[in-house]
């Protein structure tokens, strides 16, 4: 049986403060709570700014070493991809990564490629050489264009030993169909609520307003419970953050996965 992580996309929203965090949290102590709640967590704030090492070093700090950290690449190297400088972001980038992996906590770099990211052979090309580049840490690609949904790609994927990133998203066209597919030890699971109105005309706020049901929810258990059996690990993300609703599916998540 595999080993469970369940957290949120992201921690450092204000908006939370007297839902998810108690009332009159102060904003550098949003962590240390955060910390107690859940066993993992994506940081998205990589994707803005490139990291520096005493910036993640103060990760591990505020959160006492005991949560597992999926850190999302810079967004130059997805979504601005430069074939004469990827070597020297990708060093800089898993310098700054140093202090998560002395921890132990890193627990894997997710490249979220964007829908104009086309299975095509330039592309192909592009992140092929990124993957080589990356073969010392552990990595999550997340393809946000269902042409890469296929065989060949899950195949590659895995004589790499590089985590596919199953998507749950609204169904528009183009965007990957829901698909409990794994590629390595490590089942990667990011729910971004099903908005449709909302997908191409909204902010990163109101794209992602979308509380999943209950029943919903439930659709995903005996997926999940799969992966459990068969990889090491299954981190299951929400990036449904608006409203804290991420924080309250996770929980609930939790709650129907012991059950």
């Amino acid at each position: 049986m595999g080993k469970l992580l369940i957290g949120t996309s992201g921690y450092d929203y204000p908006e939370w403060v007297g839902g998810f965090y108690p009332p009159k949290t102060a904003r550098t102590k949003l962590l240390e709570y955060y910390s107690t709640q859940f066993n993992s967590l994506e940081l998205n704030g990589t994707y803005y700014r490139m990291p520096t090492t005493t910036q993640m070093q103060n990760m591990v700090n505020r959160t006492g070493g005991k949560v597992q950290i999926s850190v999302k690449a810079f967004k130059d190297l997805t979504h601005n991809p430069h074939a004469d400088h990827y070597q020297s972001l990708m060093s800089e980038f898993k310098t700054a990564l140093e202090p998560l992996q002395k921890n132990n906590i890193l627990l894997c770099v997710l490249f979220q490629f964007p829908q104009s990211f086309h299975y095509a052979k330039p592309q192909r090309l592009y992140l092929d050489a990124i993957l080589k580049e990356a073969t010392d840490i552990p990595i999550v690609v997340e393809m946000r264009n269902a042409q890469w949904q296929n065989d060949q790609v899950y195949n590659a994927l895995r004589q790499r030993n590089v985590g596919w990133c199953i998507m749950d998203n609204p169904a528009l066209k183009d965007l990957p169909i829901l698909d409990f597919t794994h590629t390595s030890e490590l089942a990667y699971f990011r729910l971004h609520g099903r908005n449709k109105d909302m997908w191409y005309k909204g902010d990163n706020v109101t794209r992602y307003d979308y509380l999943y049901n209950d029943d919903e929810l439930q659709t995903f258990i005996n997926p999940i419970k799969n992966l459990l059996a068969h990889a090491a690990i299954v981190a299951i993300f929400l990036n449904n953050h608006a409203k804290s609703q991420a924080t309250i599916n996770a929980k609930k998540l939790e709650i129907l996965l012991k059950a």
